[in-house]
């Protein structure tokens, strides 16, 4: 070991905790978190099964998380503290000096890592712009995987969207369906709900022989209900007038609105006068529109689009 190795290893450390400060500072600005995602948060997405990859190279700029060392390290895994300086220290000299390290031990979930052992060894890397990394993989399997950047609200939400699909089983009958996603949990309820209506309504049709299977009544919500009102949403361009919502959030709004509609005129208005009729009536106003557009621009979640 060098005094120069040591020196050059002790330099890059101070740096990279000042580049943190920095991180720390803008992300305070922009209302954003600057941590790294708890693996425990992983739990909400209702994993249903692991196992073992073995030693693989992964992507460096995938691993978001860390199981028990997620505050030591921001966003993009640069060191917070200083009583971390020595192990990073240890880590950089050893790779200065060419010795080979051990792989690191990660969870994959989705086509993302969360570190259980070898934090350091990541953070010198991504430091290094170093691309890949050895690990030894755990892959739990999730039926909605996350995002980078999800929040803990984002993994609940994509919790109860995994228990939707399974019990609806919309993945087998409609292959090809778009997310369902909310911006707020235990919306999924509802669904399962309108699901249940439009077989009990299914069953009363005239010339019925058998009754209506719970697959049937899920494709038919769907396709005749569910698809229906997104296609009008795109049709109309109505999303760019309720900003930081979902279709998913505004199907819901719409399915209610057209039954005060149909109570009102005595018939049923049918999905796309009950689409235009609450964007008309109930968008937010436009300056209100603007407001949260730019916020979320400002926090890099949107374009600033009227």
């Amino acid at each position: 070991m060098s005094v120069q190795t040591n020196n050059q290893a002790k330099t890059e450390v101070e740096r990279a905790r000042l580049l943190a400060d920095v991180h720390d500072f803008l992300r305070i600005l922009r209302g954003m978190n600057n941590e790294l995602t708890p693996f425990d948060w992983v739990r909400h997405l209702a994993p249903d099964g692991e196992f073992q990859r073995g030693v693989e190279a992964i992507p460096v700029d995938h691993i978001i998380g860390s199981v028990d060392r997620y505050r030591e390290f921001d966003r993009y895994y640069l060191p917070k503290e200083k009583h971390l300086d020595d192990r990073w220290v240890g880590v950089r000299r050893a790779q200065l000096d060419g010795k080979e390290l051990p792989p690191i031990q990660v969870y994959k979930v989705g086509e993302l890592y969360f570190v259980k052992d070898g934090n350091h060894r990541v953070s010198v890397a991504r430091r290094q712009g170093q691309a890949y990394i050895d690990a030894s993989v755990i892959e739990l399997h999730v039926t909605v995987p996350p995002s980078e950047g999800d929040t803990l609200k984002d993994m609940i939400i994509k919790g109860e969207y995994a228990q939707f699909l399974r019990a609806t089983k919309l993945n087998e009958v409609s292959p090809n369906h778009k997310d369902i996603l909310f911006t707020k949990p235990g919306r999924y309820a509802t669904l399962i709900e309108h699901i249940n209506a439009r077989r009990y309504y299914l069953d009363l049709k005239p010339g019925r022989e058998r009754p209506v299977t719970w697959e049937e009544a899920v494709e038919s919500w769907y396709r005749r209900l569910y698809s229906r009102i997104v296609e009008n949403i795109e049709a109309h361009d109505v999303m760019h007038r309720f900003p930081g919502r979902t279709e998913a959030d505004l199907y819901l709004w719409i399915m209610d609105h057209r039954y005060y509609l149909s109570e009102k005129y005595g018939y049923d208005v049918g999905s796309e006068q009950a689409t235009l009729d609450f964007s008309k009536h109930h968008a937010p106003r436009l300056y209100k529109r603007l407001g949260q557009r730019m916020k979320l621009a400002w926090r890099g979640k949107l374009e600033p689009r009227l």
